[in-house]
């Protein structure tokens, strides 16, 4: 069995978990999370944790039980404090700005870029330069920030672009003559 499928996901006492056959439901303070289950795997609620186990001893099983237990961790802490990630926008006149449901970004092109936002996902712009992505669901933040990033990738000579806050540029060196 997977090793990360062996250890129990904790469900806090706010957090209320409803197992059906083929769907598993977290309800938590920020809202609700829903994931359709894999027929190879069966989840039982022991107490206050979650155990998922594989169903029969098939490699896809055991790979799916521990993809399942970390997708349920991700609900449960979803739904209990949320998750979020910070872009840093680097370049001359690179704005952002916050607007509703919308992101309007100022990116160096020669016309404004809008980025609407799906549902279940926030943005703030603490900053001119900063760009926060909030949401219940792990996925979905990570792909809007993604998406955000896709517009001006970060460029290896200057660095000017949108990038995460905490990643790393390899610059590269200019040509010599």
């Amino acid at each position: 069995m997977s090793r990360v499928g062996k250890n129990p996901v904790p469900v806090p006492p706010n957090v209320e978990v409803t197992l059906s056959a083929s769907e598993v439901s977290v309800k938590g303070p920020l809202g609700t999370l829903r994931r359709s289950l894999v027929s190879d795997i069966a989840i039982e609620r022991d107490g206050d944790n979650l155990r998922v186990s594989a169903s029969n001893d098939s490699k896809h099983a055991n790979a799916m039980s521990g993809t399942m237990r970390a997708l349920l961790a991700n609900m449960v802490h979803g739904v209990t404090s949320g998750f979020e990630k910070k872009l840093t926008l680097v370049g001359v006149g690179y704005r952002a700005q916050a607007a509703g449901e919308t992101l309007n970004l100022t990116l160096g092109f020669s016309h404004p870029v809008a980025h609407k936002m799906p549902e279940g996902v926030k943005v703030e712009t603490p900053s001119q330069t900063e760009v926060l992505v909030k949401g219940i669901d792990k996925q979905q933040v990570g792909q809007v920030a993604a998406e955000i990033r896709a517009y001006r990738r970060p460029e290896p000579y200057k660095g000017k672009g949108v990038r995460y806050t905490d990643e790393v540029i390899v610059m590269k060196e200019t040509k010599k003559k």
